[in-house]
């Protein structure tokens, strides 16, 4: 595979490369670039995570050597299970099965634990270190990387030091590229400000987006600011009404997709469309099953037809909800077989207590 279609590949789905022009340089440089992903161990899985699942596994066959950090610490700092590292670290497995379910092959990814990087002091050398290149209003506007607002840093201190450990995770291990959703923004500029600073390369950052809530953004008050506001919006595990879980049984997914929000000729801030376009026709294209009365089935063969043809009036909202239900079931197939399949993915999801929420 040559440069430029690295390069494409890597880009594909993605709201931005920062910079594509690095992205070529280190291609042509470095015959084994590493990467990463950071997720904090916080919960059940949903859609939401599956398109940075997606863009991973574009990395991985762009050559690009993949690190998966967990970041236990990161969560403890974010609250997260209440602050409980013990169950931080045991949704970690439960983490690895679902990559596995979704078609991960972790056994070529490097996975490396926030808790073994925090026992060495070189680590804290370097979160002091970039905690000296940047000011203390800049690491506050970082905060919303933790899907917090800015002036919750007022309740934790600890908060403060999230945003210094995520750039120091990047120079720590040694990145040629970063991946995360447009949330994690801040952070990737801020280690690349931080790169300048002390003459190290700057890390490429590669940016997917972020999966609005079933209850779309057309039903959220967006003035005001857009960072707050694409916290407010984008899919989570705490709303469980406006969340589609990998683990949700056919006629969840069906019964949330048909209450979602999908304003006809609407495509911004549709959640039905980000799901079609996202996750379905990554690689394949959309079947709309309707009657013939209706024009009969149509197929989509990329997003823009899609999106042109429902932006036209093209598609009745019923019809690509219908459409997507299926696909999710479909899709989703694979992850249900797995966790049926395979009894340590089950006992890893019980430890959690998400079997029964599951169906």
């Amino acid at each position: 595979m040559d440069v430029s279609r690295k390069v494409d590949l890597v880009a594909r789905n993605s709201l931005e490369v920062i910079t594509r022009d690095d992205a070529e340089e280190v291609f042509q440089t470095n015959a084994s670039p590493r990467g990463y992903l950071g997720f904090e161990p916080s919960g059940m899985f949903h859609l939401g995570w599956m398109i940075w699942v997606n863009k991973f596994k574009d990395m991985m066959d762009a050559g690009i050597k993949m690190t998966l950090l967990e970041a236990t610490w990161h969560a403890w700092i974010n609250d997260k299970f209440g602050g409980d590292m013990s169950k931080i670290q045991s949704c970690t497995a439960y983490i690895e099965h679902c990559l596995r379910a979704l078609g991960v092959d972790l056994d070529r990814v490097d996975i490396v634990k926030a808790d073994a990087m925090v026992g060495n002091s070189d680590y804290w050398e370097g979160v002091i270190k970039v905690g000296k290149a940047i000011s203390l209003s800049r690491v506050k506007r970082a905060v919303t990387i933790m899907g917090r607002k800015e002036d919750e840093t007022q309740v934790d201190f600890s908060k403060l030091i999230y945003p210094c450990m995520q750039v120091e995770d990047i120079f720590y291990l040694k990145l040629d590229f970063v991946l995360g959703g447009m949330d994690q923004r801040r952070a990737h500029v801020l280690a690349r400000e931080v790169a300048g600073h002390y003459g190290f390369r700057k890390p490429v950052a590669i940016h997917t987006p972020l999966l609005s809530g079933l209850q779309g953004a057309g039903r959220m008050d967006m003035a005001g600011d857009a960072d707050a506001a694409m916290i407010e919006c984008k899919m989570s595990k705490s709303k469980p009404e406006t969340c589609i879980f990998i683990h949700d049984q056919p006629e969840q997914i069906r019964a949330k997709l048909n209450n979602a929000y999908c304003p006809p000729k609407e495509v911004e801030g549709n959640p039905v469309i980000e799901i079609a376009r996202y996750i379905l026709m990554r690689d394949a294209p959309l079947t709309v099953t309707r009657p013939a009365k209706y024009g009969g089935d149509i197929s989509f063969e990329t997003a823009d037809e899609l999106i042109n043809t429902y932006r036209e009036g093209g598609l009745h909202p019923m019809d690509l909800k219908g459409a997507v239900a299926n696909g999710m079931v479909s899709t989703l197939a694979h992850v249900r077989d797995y966790f049926k399949r395979v009894p340590e993915a089950a006992e890893a999801m019980a430890k959690m207590g998400f079997t029964e929420r599951c169906g």
